[in-house]
C-alpha cells in the first residue's frame, strides 16, 4: 500500500467512524453493537476498525486495520483458541482489541488479561487505556465514562463492566473472579508452574466464556506445548500463524534459491523478497530461526537448544507406545513386563518426602542385562510406604536388588527397608547403603540416559518417563533439571537404573 493510498485510507475510516459514533450514543446502542459483533466476525472486524486506534511502529497513532493473521483469527474464532505464531504477528494486539470491544459492549463483563511478567501485562494494558482515550468523545463522557482507572483495572459503571490485567507470576492470579473473556498471553514462558497457574485461571472462566492462549514456542515441553498438542482432542480452535503473513517480512529479492527455497516457494507461494528477508533470518537468529518466526507448527518447537536430549526420537517413541501389561495403585504402578523365572533385576528408587504437593516418590524395574524397564511407579508416598513397596515390587521380580538413591529422604527409606522390612539385597558402593548423586555423577548419568533414548528407544516403555525427558532442560547457571511446572522423578529414578547397571556389569 503506498503512502497516498494509506492516507486516503484513514479518511475514509475516519468518515465511517463519525458516521457510526453518532449512531453510540447510549448504553442501548453500545449492547447492540455488541450483539451484532458477537455473531458476525466481519461486523467485529468492522467495528475495531471504525472505533479502536493504536500506535503502529512508526510511533504513530492510527485505526487498528486488520492484517491477514488478524483476519484470519477471526474468521475462524470460537470459544476456547490457542495460537501458535512468529514474533511480531499482531495477535496480542488483535486479542486485546476484541476483547476490549466485547467488554464496552456488554453488561456484567470482566475481561482479564494475563501475560508472562508484569511489565508485559502493562504494556497490553497502556495498549487498552489508548483504545479508550482514541473513543469518540461522546463515547468517554458519555456511556463508557470510566468509573476506576489504574495500573491494572478500568471500569464502566453504566455497564457494570470491567479490563483488568494480571501477570502469570501473581499469586493467586484469577482466584474469586468470574471471568467472560480470558487472554493468556506468551504462555510458553510464564514462571514457576504454569500448568498450574493456568488450570487455576481456567476454574475462573464463566461456562460461557471466551478464552485465548497464545504464545511464540519456546521448546518441546511445558505448559505451552502441552495445551498445544491435546488442543485438537478437546475441541480447541487452533491457530498457526507462520511469519510469511506479516506483509512488512521482506528484504531485497534474491535471484537464485536453494531446493528448501523453491519447496517453501511452490508450497506457500513466497516471494524472491520473502525468500531474502529468510536468508536474513539465518544470519541473524541461527538455531533459534525456527523457533523465533516459525514456518510450521512442529519444528518451532525443536529449534530450542534447552531440552538436554534429542527430542525427536522421545516423540518418535511416544507414538509407538502400548499401554501397560497391568496397573496397580490406582495407575500410579504401571507393569509392561512382568518377572520372568532366571532372570535377575533391579528396583529403583527415587525418595521424595511424602507430602501431598511437590516432588513424587518414584521408582523404576529394569531387566539387568539388558536395562529393559518392566516396571514404574509414580506417587506422593511418604518414606516409610516406599520402603514397603520397593521390597513387595523386589520380592516379586526374582529377589531383585533395590538401589535407593540416599540423597534427602533416602535415608530415612533405607532405615526402614533394613529395619522394617528386613530386606537384605540392597545396592551399597564404598561400604555406604544406596546410591548418591552428585554434581560431579549427574551429567554422566544423564548423558548415559541420552545415549540411550537415541540408540535403544524401545527400552523404554513408560509415557510419564518419555515427557519428563521431554521437559527436562540445561539451566541459565549451567545446571540441569525439569522445566517449570514439569518433573523429574522417574527420569532420575531410570537414570540412576542405568547407571547402576552399568556399573555392575563393569564390575564382573
Amino acid at each position: 500500500m503506498t503512502e497516498s493510498e494509506a492516507t486516503l485510507l484513514e479518511q475514509e475510516l475516519q468518515e465511517q467512524e463519525e458516521k457510526e459514533s453518532q449512531k453510540l450514543k447510549s448504553r442501548d446502542d453500545l449492547l447492540k453493537l455488541g450483539e451484532r459483533i458477537r455473531e458476525d466476525p466481519e461486523q467485529m472486524i468492522a467495528a475495531i476498525e471504525r472505533l479502536l486506534k493504536v500506535r503502529d511502529r512508526n510511533g504513530t497513532i492510527r485505526p487498528l486495520v486488520a492484517n491477514a493473521a488478524q483476519r484470519a483469527f477471526e474468521k475462524r474464532r470460537g470459544r476456547q483458541h490457542i495460537v501458535l505464531k512468529a514474533r511480531q504477528m499482531g495477535i496480542t494486539t488483535w486479542v486485546a482489541a476484541r476483547f476490549f470491544l466485547k467488554t464496552i459492549t456488554s453488561a456484567g463483563t470482566l475481561t482479564v488479561q494475563v501475560a508472562q511478567t508484569r511489565e508485559a501485562a502493562e504494556g497490553i494494558f497502556r495498549m487498552a487505556q489508548r483504545f479508550w482515550e482514541q473513543l469518540p468523545d461522546e463515547l468517554r463522557e458519555g456511556p463508557l465514562r470510566r468509573g476506576r482507572a489504574n495500573v491494572g483495572q478500568m471500569s464502566f459503571p453504566e455497564l457494570d463492566s470491567e479490563f483488568r490485567i494480571l501477570s502469570a507470576g501473581d499469586e493467586g492470579a484469577g482466584r474469586g473472579l468470574s471471568i467472560q473473556n480470558l487472554h493468556l498471553s506468551e504462555v510458553s514462558r510464564w514462571p514457576g508452574d504454569a500448568q498450574e497457574t493456568l488450570a487455576g485461571l481456567r476454574a475462573a472462566l464463566s461456562p460461557a466464556g471466551e478464552m485465548v492462549i497464545e504464545s511464540t514456542p519456546n521448546g518441546a515441553y511445558g505448559c505451552f506445548y502441552t495445551e498445544w498438542s491435546r488442543a485438537s482432542s478437546s475441541g480447541t480452535v487452533q491457530h498457526f500463524f507462520p511469519w510469511w503473513m506479516e506483509k512488512d517480512y521482506v528484504a531485497d529479492a534474491v535471484t537464485y534459491f536453494s531446493q528448501e527455497e523453491k519447496m517453501l516457494i511452490l508450497a506457500h507461494g513466497l516471494t524472491a523478497r520473502q525468500i531474502g528477508f529468510r536468508r536474513g533470518l539465518v544470519a541473524s537468529y541461527q538455531a533459534l530461526r525456527t523457533q523465533e518466526f516459525a514456518e510450521d507448527a512442529v519444528s518451532c518447537f525443536r529449534a530450542t537448544g534447552d531440552c538436554c536430549f534429542e527430542v525427536e526420537p522421545i516423540e518418535v517413541r511416544l507414538k509407538a507406545l502400548a499401554d501397560p501389561y497391568t496397573s496397580r495403585r490406582g495407575g500410579a504402578l504401571q507393569i509392561w513386563l512382568p518377572p520372568e523365572t532366571g532372570r535377575q533385576y533391579l528396583v529403583v528408587a527415587d525418595t521424595a518426602g511424602g507430602g501431598s504437593e511437590g516432588d513424587f516418590a518414584a521408582m523404576q524395574v529394569i531387566e539387568r542385562r539388558t536395562g529393559l524397564q518392566c516396571a514404574e511407579l509414580q506417587q506422593r508416598i511418604a518414606p516409610f510406604e516406599q520402603a514397603r513397596v520397593a521390597a513387595e515390587l523386589a520380592r516379586e521380580y526374582n529377589g531383585a536388588m533395590i538401589v535407593v538413591e540416599r540423597n534427602n529422604h533416602g535415608s530415612a527409606v533405607l532405615a526402614y527397608l533394613n529395619e522394617v522390612q528386613e530386606y537384605t539385597n540392597v545396592y551399597e558402593k564404598e561400604g555406604a547403603q544406596g546410591w548418591l548423586t552428585t554434581a560431579a555423577n549427574k551429567p554422566q548419568m544423564i548423558g548415559e540416559l541420552g545415549a540411550l533414548l537415541v540408540l535403544s528407544p524401545d527400552m523404554f516403555r513408560s509415557k510419564r518417563l518419555l515427557e519428563e525427558c521431554r521437559t527436562f532442560v540445561n539451566m541459565p547457571n549451567g545446571s540441569t533439571g525439569a522445566a517449570n511446572g514439569a518433573h523429574d522423578d522417574c527420569l532420575m529414578a531410570m537414570a540412576i537404573a542405568q547407571a547402576v547397571r552399568s556399573e555392575l556389569l563393569t564390575r564382573r
